[in-house]
């Protein structure tokens, strides 16, 4: 099959550097731009020759406009987003400004990321596991039945696993957490970028690595000031998002991620969504038939990030790179302990992958 926007991934391969093998590895790091590197050499640079303070005064308004079009995108405000270092750091700051007592049960999912169970139970927390059907999606019926009787503290939504590329039916989780009063938290780390994130939750984080293609080290936690006033932040004022900030920050990461987000909003947000999802597609119809492997996802899930299960998925993982030179992540069961069992292997492309690149994964695989 062609491969949906074309035009779309010439732009962005050609806005890269020249990737040292086949990259299908985005869901755990994207290749960055060449525009987006340069934006944080030159903010670096700058605070050399300026000194830290004055290099991020002279950012401020440049790092307005990212947290206006990165609020846009989770359907919030500018004055809600908190730049964080990482979406692990985001939860954690997060739980900790929250003081839910202890002993107070959180809703999840039974694929929940091994990161964010543990900030809960560190923070005394009683994660409650959700129904769910074979694939890690939300029994929306169950769920409803659950807060209008023995309602939890909280429910905690990861809209698309680490582990598999499913996208979990966060509008109606939404909808039922409103009429009933639950706070709703929501993990995007793994979905903005390749879904469309615009949550009415009351709380949402993520991370610049992924889909938005922007630096590491750099993260966000977005939260509807109604709820964000009843947060008890180490040192601030309450209300405002700044006070969740850490302020000896990667000021240069900050300056790369809203290059990425400028990126993504003029390479269109829909677009961009369409040219993923038909890449995912494309590379489960290319993997269908490989002796031994499964894949896991229905092949019309919309995102760009496919799991496999196989035969030997530790060595195959690392024969890939070494000898066929393809990057892909291999998801181990600590990854998502209520749902992993055995290992998988991800393979998550973005928006420059090309079909020949795609055509050598199959006969890779097959090869072992």
């Amino acid at each position: 099959m062609t491969l949906p926007h074309p035009e779309l991934g010439a732009a962005w391969r050609a806005a890269r550097p020249r990737p040292a093998g086949v990259h299908l590895d985005s869901a755990a790091c994207s290749r960055q731009s060449t525009k987006v590197l340069d934006a944080v050499a030159h903010h670096a640079r700058h605070e050399a020759e300026v000194g830290g303070y004055l290099a991020e005064e002279s950012a401020e308004m440049l790092l307005q406009q990212g947290r206006s079009v990165l609020a846009g995108l989770v359907g919030m405000a500018a004055a809600d987003v908190s730049f964080t270092e990482s979406a692990s750091s985001s939860v954690r700051i997060l739980l900790d400004a929250w003081r839910l007592p202890a002993g107070a049960r959180v809703a999840v999912l039974p694929g929940e990321y091994h990161g964010n169970l543990a900030g809960l139970t560190h923070e005394g927390l009683e994660p409650q596991v959700l129904a769910a059907d074979d694939l890690g999606r939300v029994d929306v019926d169950a769920l409803a039945r659950l807060l209008r009787s023995t309602p939890p503290a909280a429910v905690h939504l990861t809209a698309v696993a680490s582990h598999r590329g499913v996208v979990q039916p966060w509008v109606e989780v939404s909808r039922l957490c409103r009429a009933t009063g639950v706070p709703l938290v929501v993990d995007v780390a793994q979905a903005l970028g390749q879904v469309d994130c615009d949550i009415p939750a009351d709380a949402v984080y993520g991370t610049s690595r992924k889909w938005m293609a922007g630096p590491r080290g750099v993260g966000f936690l977005v939260t509807r000031p109604a709820f964000r006033a009843g947060l008890t932040p180490v040192q601030g004022d309450p209300a405002d998002a700044l006070s969740y900030e850490t302020h000896d920050a990667h000021v240069a990461g900050r300056v790369g991620l809203t290059l990425a987000v400028g990126e993504h909003l003029a390479a269109g947000p829909v677009a961009v969504r369409e040219r993923l999802a038909g890449i995912g597609r494309a590379v489960r119809e290319r993997l269908a038939g490989v002796p031994g492997w499964q894949v896991v996802e229905p092949v019309d899930e919309p995102t760009a990030a496919t799991t496999l299960t196989g035969p030997d998925v530790v060595t195959a993982h690392a024969r890939l790179r070494a000898e066929h030179g393809i990057l892909t992540t291999l998801c181990l069961p600590a990854r998502a302990p209520g749902e992993l069992s055995a290992p998988v292997l991800r393979v998550s492309p973005h928006l420059d992958v090309t079909d020949a690149e795609l055509d050598v994964l199959a006969p890779a695989l097959a090869a072992g």
